[in-house]
């Protein structure tokens, strides 16, 4: 089973056999007859919608190793990452939608995210270049504004929580690159979070309106032609779409267009300080509960604003703002939907009692102080930058939940990156000294060694780097 973001142009080939199929008309149905079969047609909605759904071509320069033993069934293996870098143009196909008039348009950042140019094309044949206001890997949302643009048609956005499983919706994308087109579905599910999608956990609108290549960044609407998700991935085992798509929820993609319009250059998303486990049916019985539902604290951080609220390790977290919270993503979209600066209530059960608390969403603190060093000629880890960990620093590097204190590398150059060092690696040892701050670090790797042993935590996973000077 494999999870697909639908960002790549595909040719169509058409034999024509089936060319000459389809030159005869098929009727589905009868012409309507009355009011009431006339009212069952999507055509007013589309009209309505779709000219605010654009096309999207990000133009990307990649660099790319180049192997001198590339094709050979032995050696390739072993010179893999080495050779000269040539840059390579791609070209990505995508869809968007415009949320504001003077041209503010919404997509996946896996369509623009690292675009050096891009060209959006509207319904009616208009283009426009464009620029990316922000963009945020995680969240796999870009705000980009047409340059010279007003007066465009635009789509509203609705309250995503009110959507109801078995709602009819229009996704409407430039799949495969066909043009504009437009798939009716209804609503298959909410709250789907147990997708690894992009950088991150994500929550979604799952759809069984058809889904394809080119369909990323494009609108799901309701028959109101409002906005309520924006498509992102499908899932399937053969790369076409099997009727099982999924679109970010408008809610966050509300708060996202407002901090670009904002001036924001990075995606600011709440700080719990907590971390949850969901509830199965067995931590449901332990607890004495009739049925799962929730959020269990794990671990609270000693700065957290739900600790400074009441809640406590072992407290299961129901609901924020009166939105069902069951699973620790779910908690994590309530907060950056709702964005810094909110008071929210929070619905929790401590000691198998239903409580309420309020709070007001922050930014993750940046304490203790970073600390921030670069390794000078003296070290053996010369061109290495390192930062103590605190939980500004996590946010802005997206460590694991598991990295709350340390030290991280934030940037590697010089014999630092030869060895195999990386930005985001959270050192645990240097030659079997444990490292705590950026200071132990200095006094580490200015030692007179010939082996040396660096201990890491790479995305959470132990590493050993071994070398000799």
């Amino acid at each position: 089973m494999q999870v697909f973001r639908m960002n790549r142009l595909t040719r169509l080939f058409c034999t024509p056999l089936l060319i000459a199929a389809l030159s005869t008309p098929i009727f589905a149905q009868d012409v309507p007859q009355d009011q009431a079969q006339i009212s069952l047609s999507f055509a007013p909605v589309v009209r309505q919608a779709a000219p605010a759904v654009v096309n999207i071509y990000a133009t990307v320069v990649v660099e790319q190793k180049v192997n001198p033993f590339a094709g050979d069934p032995f050696f390739e293996q072993f010179f893999q990452g080495m050779g000269r870098s040539v840059p390579r143009v791609e070209n990505a196909l995508g869809s968007g939608v415009i949320v504001g008039q003077d041209g503010i348009v919404v997509s996946n950042y896996h369509v623009v995210g690292n675009a050096t140019e891009i060209r959006v094309e509207l319904s009616d044949r208009r283009e426009f270049k464009a620029h990316v206001l922000l963009a945020d890997k995680e969240a796999d949302l870009a705000v980009l504004q047409l340059e010279g643009a007003r007066d465009l048609p635009s789509l509203p956005l609705r309250n995503s929580d009110a959507v109801e499983v078995g709602e009819l919706v229009l996704a409407i994308g430039n799949p495969f690159g066909v043009g504009q087109t437009v798939s009716s579905g209804i609503i298959s599910g909410l709250g789907r979070s147990t997708l690894a999608i992009g950088a991150g956990h994500g929550y979604f609108i799952q759809t069984d309106a058809a889904i394809n290549p080119g369909n990323s960044g494009g609108a799901l609407v309701d028959v109101a032609g409002r906005l309520i998700g924006i498509n992102t991935a499908i899932l399937t085992r053969g790369g076409g779409s099997n009727g099982i798509g999924f679109a970010i929820p408008s809610n966050l993609v509300q708060n996202f267009i407002e901090q670009a319009v904002a001036g924001e250059t990075r995606f600011q998303r709440p700080w719990a300080g907590v971390q949850g486990q969901a509830m199965d049916a067995a931590m449901a019985e332990a607890m004495g509960l009739p049925r799962p539902e929730g959020v269990v604290v794990a671990q609270l951080h000693p700065e957290s604003p739900f600790r400074a609220a009441g809640l406590a390790v072992g407290d299961v977290i129901l609901a924020i703002d009166g939105a069902p919270t069951d699973s620790p993503q779910e908690v994590m979209f309530r907060l950056a939907a709702l964005g810094i600066g909110k008071e929210v209530s929070i619905t929790y059960l401590h000691d198998g009692t239903r409580r309420e608390a309020k709070t007001t969403l922050v930014a993750a603190p940046d304490s203790p102080a970073r600390d921030p060093r670069t390794m000078g000629n003296d070290s053996v880890l010369r061109g290495l930058s390192v930062s103590r960990i605190n939980p500004a620093v996590s946010a802005e590097m997206n460590l694991p939940d598991t990295a709350s204190e340390g030290v991280v590398v934030t940037g590697a150059d010089a014999l630092a990156a030869r060895v195999g060092l990386r930005p985001g690696d959270v050192l645990v040892a240097i030659n079997g000294q444990k490292i705590v701050t950026p200071a132990d670090v200095e006094a580490a790797s200015t030692q007179l060694q010939r082996r040396w042993a660096v201990e890491v935590l790479r995305d959470g996973q132990p590493m050993m780097l071994r070398f000799r000077i």
